[in-house]
């Protein structure tokens, strides 16, 4: 039996060859980050299936939830994909398709609104332009960056993420609203949403500012993240459309499996369908 052990230049490696793959920085980052907490649980000792499956126990014992091990184990899979070791691969946790998302996590349209009035109220007009801009097309945070001034003015952004190719179209009043935020900073060419040094807004600055922004807000901090505009856009859109396949295209998922998680309401509002049923006398 070959002896498999993480190094840090195989760590390295396989950083550069998800780039080569064109993933997104954020899932770059994400993989490399579990591959890395992984091999320090390791502490040297050889990688095999049976350690695979004990480091998955222990997460368990660590309290993670389940979909969080299993994302943790599909960066380790790529690894082991990546280094030829995929003998070593074990099996995913197994979860039943959670039917309500916990009132805790639902960010509402009333939520929504109250944190973009505050991010202006505070004169964080970049946040609040954000915030709204992803919450009217539902495009993920790190596709920001395709929505120039000059996309901006044709209606519509084209983006390459993932090696997929999709058009963004933007309602007209967002466009209008775009344009005068850009005028205003005094943007005429490039990506709109800037740092003060001209550099494109990190995830992870706009995620921070988010999260600032609760408390003003009156705004529970488990609902405010980037990604859960995406949700309240495609609940919203799916409302309006039922049309689940033009959403998936909307969302750019090749799943509807994948959209389908997105559609996941309260438990408040799952709780209200059964009541709606009176079946009990």
């Amino acid at each position: 039996m070959q002896n498999y052990i993480i190094k840090e230049n195989m760590i390295g490696a396989y950083r550069q060859y998800l780039h080569e793959e064109e993933r997104a920085s954020g899932t770059i980052e994400k993989y490399v980050r579990d591959v890395k907490r992984f091999a320090t649980w390791l502490d040297g000792r050889c990688v095999t299936k049976e350690m695979t499956a004990e480091w998955k126990e222990h997460l368990l014992t660590l309290n993670y939830c389940p979909s969080t091990i299993n994302s943790m184990l599909a960066s380790v899979h790529g690894f082991y994909q990546f280094a030829g070791w995929e003998n070593c691969r074990t099996r995913f946790l197994r979860i039943q398709r959670q039917i309500f998302r916990e009132q805790k996590k639902e960010l509402g349209k009333t939520d929504y609104k109250r944190l973009i009035s505050t991010a202006k109220s505070k004169k964080q007009d970049r946040l609040a332009m954000i915030i709204e801009t992803i919450g009217a097309t539902g495009i993920r945070v790190s596709e920001l960056k395709y929505l120039t001034v000059e996309a901006v003015r044709q209606g519509q952004a084209v983006v390459s993420m993932k090696g997929k190719i999709r058009t963004i179209l933007l309602p007209g009043k967002l466009i209008q609203k775009l344009l005068a935020y850009a005028k205003k900073k005094k943007i005429t060419s490039g990506e709109i949403f800037l740092t003060r040094n001209g550099t494109s807004v990190s995830r992870k600055q706009i995620w921070a500012e988010m999260k600032r922004l609760c408390k003003a807000a009156g705004v529970a901090a488990t609902k405010v993240f980037p990604h859960n505009l995406r949700h309240l856009f495609a609940r919203i859109f799916y409302k309006s459309s039922k049309d689940i396949v033009r959403l998936a295209d909307v969302l750019g998922h090749s799943s509807i499996e994948t959209t389908r998680i997105y559609l996941v309401t309260s438990g408040l509002e799952y709780q209200a369908w059964l009541d709606q049923l009176r079946l009990v006398i």
